[in-house]
């Protein structure tokens, strides 16, 4: 069905109600709920998530015991989530990659490795600035025992 301007109405129609859906409360609790359910499905079919989840307990509860200051925790908690972002990440690709190409292809390979690269120098930073705050600590614990 078309209207006076040659515009078809029910794509407009349909066009209104995706828009209206997608800006709606119930919009914002179900995109909520599909990004939890992303995270869980990380969590359940990545092994690395589990290490990076370990590291970043390990890392928060360190910081806790350290006393680190507000400026200090921020840092920490931005390389967390750059590994978990960059993890995620890769976790979509590898899917996407598989949905693709079901078969091995070269190219896909690649682009997992590239994603897989990705995650290795978001965890590399994260481990130079843990260095960075803890080294101190560290060594002042060293210079005591010492």
């Amino acid at each position: 069905m078309t209207n006076v301007n040659g515009h078809d109405l029910e794509a407009d129609i349909s066009m209104e109600k995706y828009m209206s859906d997608q800006f709606s409360i119930s919009g914002r609790i179900q995109s909520f709920g599909h990004a939890i359910d992303g995270i869980v499905l990380m969590l359940r079919s990545q092994h690395n998530a589990w290490l990076h989840a370990i590291a970043s307990v390990t890392v928060l509860l360190a910081g806790a015991f350290c006393r680190l200051s507000a400026i200090e925790f921020c840092w920490l908690v931005i390389a967390i989530m750059a590994v978990w972002t960059a993890e995620a990440l890769n976790t979509a690709l590898e899917f996407l990659a598989d949905v693709a190409s079901p078969e091995f292809h070269p190219l896909a390979k690649k682009a997992k490795d590239v994603a897989a690269g990705a995650v290795l120098i978001s965890a590399a930073g994260s481990v130079v600035i843990a260095l960075l705050i803890f080294g101190p600590y560290i060594f002042t614990c060293l210079h005591l025992a010492g």
